[in-house]
């Protein structure tokens, strides 16, 4: 009998802070905004408005938002991150599956670089990196893969590394995202749209060559004809956006106030773009643009959770990762 190669699954997400107060959130922040993959302003002239002025002014602002979707036990983000990670190690156990699965995250505490040398340690000789990203963006799960590279760099011992680049159009995805969406309207009845919210990146990344746009409009099309829904039911719409740039359009507040001010009194709202509930599902999206649509005259607003640790999303992690198995 010839040995197994030992297998692991690595999934990463984007990070969170350790505490929801202005220095933890500072301590998160700093990496993360210093990060040219989602700032490109020159060094130069960015670092010092980061550190001088956006850092001390936007960390007190971002706790006040983490202070009111906090968790017991922490950040949600983690939170689902962790039940995830135990679902999908259980799913491969199920399967007969020696496959070992560990959690990361791009910025903050759980290190890619960390992850791996305990997967390493471990025994793991060939490791799937599966960014929690369905859509692939060089803001987002390109970071992944500089880590894995700046590892890969400096360590002597490199293990085989497979990359998965994106899975937003993966039939099981696709259908766990159907599958939330109509247990909802079997609960709380359907509403007069479905509003699908991505999370935005500046215009001129995508004029460089950036897919995450073409992703995000894929998605939306393969859940529009799961669920057999028409372009009159369905709005496609951007969130979060950062700074005076233009970012992906149409943006997600104005859209609701158009909606809204058009007659539209009911929605039902999805964030397809997040794997886990986190700071711009539960506060953004749940609250924030909730007020947005109420105020501008809509009605009911309803947000769908994430998949977070559902069955069907995590059936469908476990797809994914295992075409990189070997």
């Amino acid at each position: 009998m010839c040995n197994m190669t030992k297998q692991s699954v690595l999934l990463v997400n984007l990070g969170t802070p350790e505490s929801a107060t202005p220095a933890g959130v500072k301590a998160f922040l700093k990496p993360f905004l210093s990060d040219s993959r989602v700032v490109s302003i020159p060094r130069l002239f960015w670092l010092p408005l980061l550190n001088g002025v956006i850092l001390p002014l936007r960390s007190k602002r971002v706790a006040k938002a983490y202070q009111s979707i906090w968790f017991d036990d922490g950040s949600p983000l983690l939170h689902y991150s962790l039940l995830q990670q135990k679902a999908l190690a259980a799913l491969f156990a199920e399967a007969g599956q020696d496959v070992q699965v560990e959690l990361a995250m791009t910025y903050g505490e759980r290190s890619i670089k960390d992850a791996i040398t305990a997967l390493q340690q471990s025994g793991s000789e060939h490791i799937v990196v599966l960014p929690l990203y369905p859509q692939y963006s060089s803001t987002t799960t390109a970071p992944v893969f500089d880590q894995v590279a700046r590892y890969i760099q400096t360590t002597i011992d490199t293990p085989s590394v497979s990359l998965v680049k994106h899975y937003h159009n993966n039939a099981l995805f696709i259908d766990a995202l159907a599958l939330s969406i109509e247990r909802h309207w079997q609960e709380k009845g359907r509403a007069e749209k479905l509003l699908l919210s991505y999370h935005g990146i500046p215009k001129f990344l995508v004029e460089q060559g950036d897919i995450y746009a073409e992703h995000c409009v894929e998605t939306t099309k393969l859940l529009c004809a799961r669920l057999g829904l028409s372009e009159e039911d369905v709005v496609h719409c951007y969130q979060s956006r950062f700074g005076k740039a233009e970012w992906l359009q149409p943006y997600t507040n104005e859209t609701l106030v158009k909606l809204a001010e058009s007659g539209t009194k009911s929605l039902d709202v999805l964030a397809p773009a997040f794997a886990v509930d986190c700071l711009e599902t539960l506060e953004e999206m749940a609250i924030e643009n909730k007020e947005v649509f109420v105020n501008a005259g809509g009605e009911d607003y309803h947000f769908i959770a994430c998949l977070n640790d559902d069955d069907a999303h995590i059936r469908a992690i476990h797809a994914v990762a295992s075409e990189y198995l070997r």
